[in-house]
């Protein structure tokens, strides 16, 4: 896994979590929801390439 997509699934779930947050704050269950799915996006991401890297070695 490159150091870049590190970096984009991290950023991809820090948006997530932004997201939710302010659809929390402004109660709005759409923007809350997704947040919630682009976390989870990022992480499913994030264990593919995991996955990748342990078969590498």
């Amino acid at each position: 896994m490159g150091i870049d997509d590190k970096a984009q699934n991290t950023g991809e779930k820090m948006m997530g979590k932004a997201k939710e947050t302010a659809g929390k704050l402004t109660d709005n269950e759409r923007l809350e929801a997704e947040g919630r799915a682009d976390q989870a996006k990022g992480s499913a991401k994030q264990a593919g390439e995991n996955v990748k890297d342990i078969f590498k070695k």
